[in-house]
């Protein structure tokens, strides 16, 4: 009898239900939050999906989401004031993007990020981004096609665009983070922005056309020393940011032919790998980047039937992602003195001795640092046909 009772006190443990459950219809899904800053307040803005109008029931023709703001002197103050114009609370569980305007992202982006980052609500597997040129609020304000609800837009664009080309990279709040509070890494987020007409982009009329009049596109990489945004990478900055940090899934290359002319290349495969070394006092890091792909297009003259010229490809795609990586990395030692790469973590694992002296005035060691690189290229098929079809023509 002890034994059936104690096992009912078990039972029950597990079947008392959640105590500080809340329904669904008590919740405003929020799936992308805007922060922006205006004098010495945090705009806050909150994108919250209208029911209704993507249920399975067809709706009324109304907006899919719904853009909720408030003022704070901090971003949980915003946040809670929200109750003021929104019949539900805001829950972020479902947050798929969080936008810093880009006069925030300049004047350091640690405090807004705390609430973001504490809050157990809030899963870290979103993507952060920079409004580039703009501010937070007119990004999110902007409707969508393909994807109804602009965040779920904003999110699979990123995370489609960072495995096709090399150019973008998708940050999460945990990545972040990690980077922000790094000795020997400085944090890179996205920029996003909105070309086109803003104002016709918030309304229905925005979708309702074969081209929109507003488009929300990513950007270059933004540059962060400390928590503060620096400045910009340009697109061959960017690809080479990922060359070197190891992130290049898939993308395109190409390739300037010797007498005119351009080849692609399609990479299917980019692995990079890091060393860091202490050489005669100073330090400095090792790049070998190993790519292997396909000929996508031929715009030149190269005949690829001739024994040597894959071979004189390869050595041509090696250095121009040599050069590319080259002049990114003297680029952002020159400009910026911010580690993005993260070279002092490499030193820090190879030297960690000498790096509890070389971090604490690391920005001016990095800037003054040599890189070595080295690029392997293996071509590995030319595709159906040899040269370019336009050849004959040309004869």
């Amino acid at each position: 009898m002890k034994k059936q009772i104690l096992i009912l006190l078990i039972v029950s443990v597990f079947l008392t239900g959640c105590w500080n459950r809340r329904e669904l219809n008590e919740l405003a899904i929020t799936m992308a939050i805007g922060i922006d800053k205006v004098d010495d307040e945090y705009l806050v803005s909150a994108q919250v999906v209208v029911p209704s109008e993507v249920s399975m029931n067809a709706g009324k023709g109304a907006a899919p989401v719904t853009l909720i703001q408030e003022k704070g002197k901090t971003v949980y103050e915003a946040i809670r004031k929200m109750t003021k114009s929104s019949p539900r609370k805001i829950y972020p569980g479902h947050l798929r993007t969080l936008i810093v305007g880009e006069s925030l992202a300049e004047e350091g982006i640690g405090d807004a990020l705390d609430l973001i980052s504490r809050d157990w609500e809030v899963r870290s597997d979103f993507y952060v981004a920079v409004a580039k040129d703009s501010t937070a609020i007119e990004i999110l304000n902007v409707q969508t096609t393909l994807e109804i609800i602009p965040a779920n837009r904003i999110f699979n664009t990123l995370k489609v665009s960072e495995e096709n080309w090399a150019a973008t990279v998708g940050v999460t709040l945990d990545e972040l983070m990690v980077d922000l509070l790094s000795d020997g890494k400085e944090a890179v987020l996205t920029g996003i922005m909105v070309t086109g007409n803003k104002e016709i982009g918030s309304s229905k009329e925005n979708v309702a056309t074969i081209t929109p009049s507003a488009i929300i596109k990513f950007d270059d990489l933004a540059v962060f020393k400390d928590d503060k945004l620096v400045g910009y990478l340009t697109e061959d900055e960017s690809r080479a940011y990922n060359d070197i940090i190891d992130h290049v899934k898939s993308t395109v290359g190409t390739v300037s032919c010797p007498e005119g002319g351009t080849i692609d290349i399609e990479v299917l495969s980019n692995k990079s790998k890091l060393k860091g070394k202490i050489k005669n006092g100073r330090p400095e890091v090792d790049i070998n980047v190993q790519i292997e792909g396909n000929i996508g297009a031929i715009e030149c003259s190269l005949n690829i039937n001739k024994p040597d010229s894959i071979k004189t490809l390869e050595k041509l795609y090696e250095k121009e992602v040599e050069n590319t990586i080259n002049h990114s990395i003297t680029s952002v030692q020159e400009k910026y003195e911010t580690d993005i790469f993260g070279f002092g973590n490499a030193i820090h694992r190879s030297n960690p001795k000498e790096w509890k002296t070389l971090k604490k005035q690391w920005d001016e060691h990095f800037a003054k640092m040599t890189a070595n690189v080295k690029v392997d290229v293996k071509i590995l098929k030319t595709g159906t046909v040899n040269n370019s079809i336009t050849e004959k023509w040309k004869d």
